[in-house]
């Protein structure tokens, strides 16, 4: 940064990231560890954060430090290393991989690995994006809606995202599958 530049918008671009993820003050504050009474000061550009905020921030956010101080930066080629996917533990027996380097504002595409038996849970709706829905690997019940579909390797469904939905491995061993997401609706 020159000194003739202009000063980073660090708060606006924050709350950029999250409204684009269409995540609450609440979520991104319990994803951090950080209070919303301070996330929502430092979006508004009422409050600094230390870089150790920051990057939980971030984490929670699903972005990196870069992201906020280099808007010039274009979309460019992103390598995103397995050993890096954010995860968190899903459902049942399961585990969701963030696949798509981020920050992506109109794609989002997770992998889910579920133990024989797991499931993603209580059916959920979330947003109103395509969601498409891909077997990887094994052989799964999708609930949609009032519908069910049983997949195998290979198959795929697609549907809106706002219609409740549920996936089970039905199969023998682990079971891989793929979401894709547009626009992003965590």
């Amino acid at each position: 940064m020159t000194a003739t530049s202009e000063p980073v918008g660090v708060g606006e671009r924050l709350r950029t990231i999250r409204t684009r993820r269409r995540l609450t003050l609440r979520d991104v504050a319990e994803r951090s560890g950080l209070s919303e009474s301070f996330v929502s000061q430092l979006e508004r550009g009422r409050a600094n954060a230390s870089i150790a905020s920051l990057q939980k921030l971030t984490d929670a956010l699903g972005t990196t430090l870069a992201d906020l101080f280099m808007p010039g930066r274009g979309p460019g080629t992103r390598v995103l290393r397995e050993h890096e996917r954010p995860h968190l533990g899903y459902g049942i027996l399961g585990r969701k991989y963030l696949l798509t380097p981020t920050p992506l504002e109109h794609l989002e595409v997770f992998i889910g690995r579920f133990d024989e038996g797991g499931s993603t849970g209580e059916p959920v709706a979330h947003g109103d994006s395509d969601e498409l829905f891909l077997v990887m690997r094994g052989r799964f019940r999708l609930e949609v809606g009032s519908e069910v579909f049983v997949l195998e390797t290979g198959d795929s469904v697609n549907y809106r995202s706002s219609s409740p939905h549920r996936a089970e491995n039905i199969g023998q061993g682990r079971g891989d599958v793929m979401w894709v997401i547009s626009p992003p609706s965590l």
